[in-house]
């Protein structure tokens, strides 16, 4: 029998708004809902994919081909094979030893039946076969086949290839043998059911970095991912023999190493085994990633608090053995050592502890003092035999201390200032009426012609404005204390309340929105890029929190007689023009080529009123992406800049003609 789930819910929470009494006060049992095998996760399908977004689309691929990484991890696979194939099906393959076919003892029906139609169902609960796997709770195979509109896996085992269809998580073929075979592998087929999702459009580039990390993190195996949408059909081969060493080069692909090669040690004990690449580069900001059975542990964990005490002891004791720190010198903090560090940790254990559903914190206390031994004699050794780069290395945290301690007098000394002022707030800001931070919002606006307009045209009950006049600095290329001493950024820092770096408060933010409103030229988009970057160096919580977002300006103006219409793109003005049934010769058309062009009134119509304006909150799905992004657009090298240009000229869009 399939497991159940039982949801409780009330008819008013199903039916109803929160706030309307339910026809009945009592509880009784004919409000208890019973969903049998998938329907729970027809259900509610967030609360097994996270949403029913693009997030949520792309990870059921995630899922699929999880299984076949822990085959990888199991040493039955060394290639998978991922296809976008036309209509948004996709297919995932492996040359794993397959699923089992065989008739469960307990269910009585194949064992591939059994993993694709029941949740926490799986190989990997009892230690056999799969010593070590990050697909922990069971559920991927069946979920990805509730959520999809027909689901066709084909197993490759004991000479035989079997073949079975299910729709929408139910069974509507049995499990045939249609060919032999002297091959072993699972073959998955599936269409993600279009009733479920709000986009059924994958992403190749979305696929393609996650799977990259996946070759980085399990040395030797092929991924190869196929985009077959188009005539010119594309596809990468990912595979990566220095496993973890290459991941850290390729991060600091667009950086200036400032040491070759790569730090690279491993280590084991008992059934725990962890391996670990580090490379310093002139870089100011660190980049540590952390890793447990190839699951991304955003909020890191025990591996991760090892490594980092470790590193932090071994530079310490290192720089007093050799009188780098004197005798009265304080210790390097962690912050200083770690400045310019890119580094990967990857553990495999047996029995991984993750803390929350999401397994986004390691919790294993025997982990840290595996990392945190490995890392002390490995790395101590190896600066003993390496004394130039540990020197190098000792340097570069010198000069983030006194940065530090620079950014520390210059904090103190805006404090003061501002306590002599009898004002916190910068002289620009329109600050609004409302108090309460959860209704209100900030426009940073370029050039003070725009911010004139956006001051008259906004609702001053909970719209504040804040002008800002030319380019700021890149924080990319400067240390914090610079921010500090910068008349560009201190404006926002102070508007905003958070402060900045180790600092930074989120409970002290003054708006929930805050929104970048520049022109829609070369210039304006510099503009964004320089604010996004500051905004996920130093305020980082802001985006991930979803706080910061991108105002999108009219790019046109179309009038006919006493009718105005305005459009944001060239594919709207022509949809207007259809529309209305509009000759475009015998229209007024006007394009904006800034903010400064619009009155009051219309940059409130287009761009400001909640009611009719369009925003994008900036989000971060993927940190190591987003790293990539802003050291290849923001950092000191050209030519991953170059590349990247090349790469993506054919698809870039809104660009200013």
């Amino acid at each position: 029998m399939a497991e159940n789930q039982i949801l409780e819910e009330l008819d008013s929470q199903e039916n109803t708004g929160a706030n309307t009494k339910p026809e009945s006060d009592e509880y009784g049992a004919d409000q208890i809902q019973v969903l049998e095998g998938l329907e729970a996760v027809r259900k509610r399908p967030s609360m097994y994919i996270g949403n029913t977004s693009t997030r949520g689309l792309h990870h059921l691929v995630y899922e699929i081909v999880d299984n076949s990484i822990d085959e990888a991890l199991a040493e039955r696979c060394d290639k998978i094979e991922i296809t976008i194939m036309k209509d948004e099906v996709i297919r995932v393959s492996d040359n794993g030893a397959g699923i089992p076919t065989g008739i469960h003892e307990k269910m009585g029906i194949p064992s591939v039946e059994v993993v694709h139609t029941i949740l926490h169902a799986g190989g990997k609960f009892g230690g056999g076969g799969y010593k070590v796997s990050g697909g922990l709770h069971g559920v991927g195979a069946s979920v990805v086949n509730a959520l999809s509109e027909y689901l066709e896996v084909t197993v490759c085992r004991e000479g035989k290839v079997h073949k079975q269809r299910y729709e929408k998580g139910i069974t509507v073929t049995p499990l045939e043998i249609i060919d032999e075979t002297c091959e072993t592998g699972t073959s998955t087929v599936f269409k993600p059911d279009a009733t479920i999702f709000e986009e059924t459009v994958f992403d190749y580039d979305t696929l393609l970095t996650r799977f990259r990390e996946m070759a980085f993190l399990n040395r030797g195996i092929k991924i190869i991912l196929r985009d077959e949408r188009t005539e010119d059909v594309m596809e990468k081969t990912l595979k990566y023999d220095g496993g973890i060493i290459s991941y850290v080069e390729y991060m600091n692909r667009a950086k200036e190493e400032l040491h070759a090669p790569v730090i690279y040690y491993e280590g084991s004990k008992d059934t725990n085994y962890v391996e670990i690449a580090m490379q310093y580069t002139r870089a100011y900001n660190e980049n540590l990633l952390s890793y447990a059975n190839n699951i991304y542990t955003a909020e890191g964990g025990t591996h991760l608090t090892g490594f980092k005490s470790a590193i932090t002891k071994v530079f310490n004791d290192y720089a007093r053995k050799y009188n780098y720190l004197k005798e009265n010198d304080k210790n390097f903090l962690g912050e200083d050592i770690r400045e310019g560090l890119t580094a990967v940790i990857s553990v495999k254990i047996v029995e991984p502890q993750f803390e929350g559903q999401t397994k986004q914190k390691l919790g294993n206390a025997d982990v840290r003092s595996l990392v945190e031994t490995v890392v002390t004699e490995r790395l101590g050794g190896y600066f003993e035999e390496n004394p130039a780069i540990a020197r190098s290395i000792i340097d570069k945290a010198i000069n983030a201390a006194r940065a530090r301690d620079a950014a520390r007098k210059a904090r103190e000394l805006t404090r003061r200032k501002n306590v002599l002022e009898f004002s916190t707030l910068p002289g620009k800001l329109a600050d609004c009426s409302e108090r309460d931070a959860q209704f209100t919002e900030l426009y940073i606006v370029e050039g003070d012609s725009a911010g004139g307009s956006a001051k008259q045209g906004r609702d001053r009950k909970f719209q504040a404005i804040l002008p800002l006049w030319g380019k700021m600095l890149n924080v990319e290329k400067s240390r914090i204390d610079k921010v500090y001493d910068n008349e560009k950024l201190m404006p926002v820092v102070t508007a905003l309340g958070t402060n900045i770096g180790n600092d930074f408060d989120l409970s002290k933010l003054r708006y929930s929105k805050i929104i970048i409103m520049a022109d829609a030229d070369v210039d304006g988009s510099h503009i964004r890029m320089l604010l996004l970057t500051f905004f996920y160096r130093y305020m980082q919580k802001l985006v991930e929190n979803g706080n910061i977002y991108i105002a999108q300006p009219p790019l046109y103006k179309i009038a006919k007689g006493k009718e105005e219409q305005y459009a944001y793109n060239d594919d709207e003005l022509n949809k207007i023009l259809i529309e209305k049934g509009w000759k475009k010769e015998e229209c007024s058309l006007q394009r904006y080529k800034g903010l400064g062009e619009m009155n009051s009134e219309q940059l409130w119509e287009t761009t400001m009123n909640p009611d009719t304006r369009i925003i994008l909150q900036v989000q971060m799905e993927d940190a190591t992406k987003a790293d990539e992004v802003f050291t290849v657009f923001m950092g000191d090298k050209v030519e991953p800049r170059r590349e990247y240009i090349q790469q993506y000229a054919k698809t870039a869009s809104n660009l200013d003609i």
